[in-house]
């Protein structure tokens, strides 16, 4: 008797799961006005073009931001570029999932209003008056307000850019600076720290960072700020020199410029940072990226050890590191003090003929180049860099380069240093045959 009463119990159970299966099985149809027209997918955050054709606010955004100027229906022109959010629609639809839930269909959450063209103006609008006002604070709570909205989307990021706030903002740190640095330094802070987040610069506000007071007040933010204002000043910094000349030479002649580069490149605030500063290096330095080189800047970065620091990193560092490194390396070693450095250095042939054919193109080009320039101009009689090259596998390396192809220019160097090596190969010669292993031909 007892066992008949488990049976029917156990029985009543196996039932009451089918019929949960059976339910979780069932397919739930979307109603088709709650879809998007594009993706065909529930809409989420539904928004009404002027033609009053609702779309999923992400579809139709990806949809003119490639350009279409019609809506994908009714193949109207748009009179407004502006989505109106559709609060109707939104509102069944979160009911919908609601009544489906056991479906284990979740309600859709209540989108955030995004920023329209309307705020950012209104906002850029009391930012000048503020400045003009001379108010430091205000700004600099107007400024914090548009860095926390741009972080918190890329939308708003978008928004805030085509707006024309970063020229906004630009003009404002230029006016600020004029004035005080230690009286605005907080406004001037929050600026740069927005600023970073909006790169790549336009040539509007590259004019306003780029002017006298602008570069002194990001040197001083280098020489006396925390590590954050010192990594938002180098990322400025990086845009506003980028191939620009004259602009180069100004921040050169400013009192501890050259020395706090050196500084975030010999410690590191972040591989970010320390990109940022090889690379405003590198432009003033490198002749590929000037009419001219000033021996005179390059001297400067000799004296305070930057060979030396260079070819630290050089050991162990990522391949865009190790790019630029070798980049600043190659335009030092233009001088004959640089090369004379680099002379006296035990790991610079060692760390350069490594480098060949094991980061990158680029930075096989820049090996070669350094390696080029060291055989070539160094005249002592016992061979000196040539000797030391062919001791750590140069010859084969740079056989191996030829064949595996490379740029004329590269391959007119890599051709005369053979020559060179071949003059000393019966005195000695060795090689590394880790550094040929699993290389494979482009």
């Amino acid at each position: 008797m007892i066992s008949s009463w488990r049976k029917i119990r156990a029985s009543r159970h196996a039932n009451k799961r089918n019929g949960l299966d059976d339910l979780s099985n069932m397919e739930v149809s979307i109603p088709n006005h709650f879809r998007c027209p594009i993706s065909l997918d529930l809409m989420k955050d539904p928004v009404t073009l002027s033609t009053g054709i609702t779309y999923d606010r992400h579809t139709i955004e990806t949809w003119i931001e490639a350009g279409n100027k019609i809506c994908p229906i009714t193949k109207q022109m748009l009179s407004t570029f502006e989505p109106i959010p559709n609060h109707t629609i939104r509102k069944m639809i979160q009911d919908w999932c609601v009544d489906n839930s056991s479906y284990g269909i979740e309600r859709i959450p209540t989108p955030r209003i995004p920023l329209s063209s309307h705020q950012v103006t209104e906002m850029l609008s009391k930012v000048v008056a503020g400045c003009r006002r001379e108010e430091a604070s205000a700004c600099q709570e107007l400024v914090g307000k548009i860095k926390r909205l741009v972080k918190e989307n890329e939308r708003n990021k978008r928004c805030f850019v085509a707006n024309g706030t970063v020229g906004v903002l630009a003009s404002t740190f230029e006016a600020f600076s004029k004035l005080s640095f230690d009286k605005n330094g907080a406004v001037l802070e929050e600026i740069l720290s927005c600023l970073s987040l909006m790169t790549p610069l336009d040539g509007e506000a590259k004019s306003f960072l780029g002017s006298n007071s602008s570069l002194n007040c990001m040197v001083w933010f280098l020489k006396s700020g925390d590590l954050s204002v010192q990594a938002n000043s180098v990322l400025v910094l990086k845009h506003v020199l980028s191939s620009d000349q004259k602009k180069m030479e100004e921040f050169s002649r400013i009192e501890g410029s050259l020395e706090a580069l050196v500084k975030v490149i010999k410690e590191p605030v972040s591989p970010t940072t320390t990109k940022a500063s090889l690379l405003i290096v590198y432009y003033m330095v490198s002749t590929s990226s000037s009419s001219r080189v000033d021996e005179k800047i390059i001297t400067r970065f000799i004296d305070m050890g930057l060979i030396e620091r260079l070819l630290e990193m050089l050991v162990d560092c990522d391949k865009s590191i190790c790019e630029k490194a070798l980049g600043v390396l190659d335009g030092l070693c233009l001088t004959t003090q640089g090369r004379e450095k680099a002379y006296a250095n035990a790991l610079t042939m060692p760390v350069l003929v490594k480098k060949i054919l094991r980061v990158s193109d680029l930075a096989t080009e820049f090996s070669v180049s350094i390696v080029w320039k060291l055989s070539k101009n160094d005249k002592r009689e016992d061979g000196g860099v040539i000797v030391e090259a062919l001791r750590v596998g140069a010859f084969q390396k740079l056989l191996l380069l030829l064949q595996f192809g490379c740029n004329e220019k590269i391959k007119d160097k890599a051709t005369e240093l053979l020559k060179l090596l071949n003059l000393h190969r019966e005195k000695l010669e060795c090689i590394d045959s880790m550094d040929f292993k699993n290389l494979k031909r482009p």
